[in-house]
């Protein structure tokens, strides 16, 4: 391969991996592992899992209860960061669904 025909392929590559990259998959997933890093960094998660353990024990309407009250009253930033994260979810599977050809369209 000469100079010309490695600059070639070279910049083909950088192209495929910038499409890649820029995907609407991959941008879904970017949103979704930039949400799960906002809870995180807003939400003490061992309290949160310590706090379902005393709940769990009272039946499937104390756990409605617990999730309701604990999304009604964090931080704007945290519902937000639910709210995308779940979006994102369910698009990712959505599209591998798709993608397995469990869903088709008529």
């Amino acid at each position: 391969m000469n100079k010309l025909e490695q600059k070639i392929m070279a910049s083909v590559a950088a192209i495929y991996l910038v499409r890649r990259l820029t995907s609407r998959r991959a941008l879904k997933a970017y949103a979704l592992l930039l949400s799960f890093l906002g809870i995180v960094a807003f939400v003490s998660l061992p309290h949160v899992a310590v706090n379902l353990f005393h709940v769990e024990n009272h039946g499937f309407s104390a756990l409605a209860t617990y999730f309701l009250s604990a999304v009604t009253k964090t931080t704007v930033v945290v519902q937000l960061s639910l709210l995308i994260s779940m979006i994102a979810a369910f698009s990712l599977g959505y599209d591998v669904l798709r993608a397995k050809g469990e869903i088709y369209y008529s």
